[in-house]
């Protein structure tokens, strides 16, 4: 047989990643540089949107925060005892809380209250009342001199009596009682107290203070520790008008609260009956 030519050879591979398309050096950077400027373009106009959203909902957060405050406040007040509202300083409230109330017996058959001697115990009328130890009763307390419930439980011009026994829920209430009390419900009214509460401003928190001893001067702060109802306090401001008869009164708060240069500010007012 007959020898062939020689063979030749051809790299194919090779020459399919010569012709191969691809991006320049210069190419690069162009795409590098426009997409930048778009990126700048865009972060341009979501700027104010975006700032807009944050504020938004820093608003919203400050106004929920001062408006829950307010609320929890209106509630407890909705609990004061008639006329032991008092504010020290504009900054600072307190009121005795009531934790039930009833009407007591005058006349037998049964157990009255006597308001002509010491007297220790008197009937429920209606529905029993539940007493924890370490209550208080207070019959017609007018806030004044006395007729004044923070000012003690044991004298004749105190309209407060420390309770006495177990507790529980009540027919039959017992006191502590050396004095007569001072002065009979027109309405044969009487409340139980357990513990004063405070609402205290101090600098840029909103303190809530309660189960502390009843004192005649109102402390600022009271000698427990306080939970935190609001933050971020920019000016806070308690005001009381006891209503010319002390039947109506009424309770002034207002509130600022701060955030990254955002102030909402908010003043709720709350209705009192006075009666006794």
């Amino acid at each position: 047989a007959a020898m062939a030519g020689p063979v030749k050879f051809k790299c194919v591979a090779t020459a399919k990643r010569r012709r191969a398309p691809g991006f320049t050096l210069t190419e690069a950077i162009m795409v590098i540089a426009i997409t930048g400027i778009l990126a700048a373009m865009v972060a341009v106009f979501l700027q104010k949107p975006v700032q807009g959203f944050f504020d938004t909902a820093r608003r919203a957060a400050l106004v929920d925060a001062a408006d829950t405050a307010l609320r929890r406040i209106s509630r407890d007040l909705r609990d004061a005892l008639p006329n032991s509202v008092r504010v020290d300083g504009s900054t600072a409230l307190e009121f005795l809380h009531v934790s039930a109330a009833g009407r007591y017996r005058e006349l037998g058959p049964g157990d009255p209250l006597d308001f002509t001697a010491a007297d220790t115990s008197f009937d429920v009328l209606g529905p029993a009342v539940s007493v924890q130890p370490g209550d208080s009763v207070v019959v017609y307390n007018l806030g004044a001199s006395g007729a004044d419930a923070y000012s003690g439980n044991s004298a004749l011009t105190d309209v407060r009596r420390a309770m006495s026994g177990a507790g529980g829920s009540l027919s039959t209430v017992t006191m502590t009682s050396a004095n007569k009390l001072p002065f009979a419900s027109p309405a044969k009214r009487f409340q139980i107290v357990d513990t004063p509460v405070s609402y205290v401003c101090n600098g840029t928190q909103m303190l809530r203070y309660s189960a502390y001893a009843i004192a005649a001067t109102q402390p600022v702060p009271p000698a427990v520790a306080g939970a935190l109802i609001a933050d971020k306090l920019s000016a806070c401001s308690f005001i009381y008008a006891a209503g010319p008869s002390q039947r109506e009164a009424l309770v002034t708060v207002s509130l600022a609260l701060t955030d990254g240069g955002e102030t909402v500010s908010l003043l709720y007012q709350v209705h009192l009956n006075n009666a006794p």
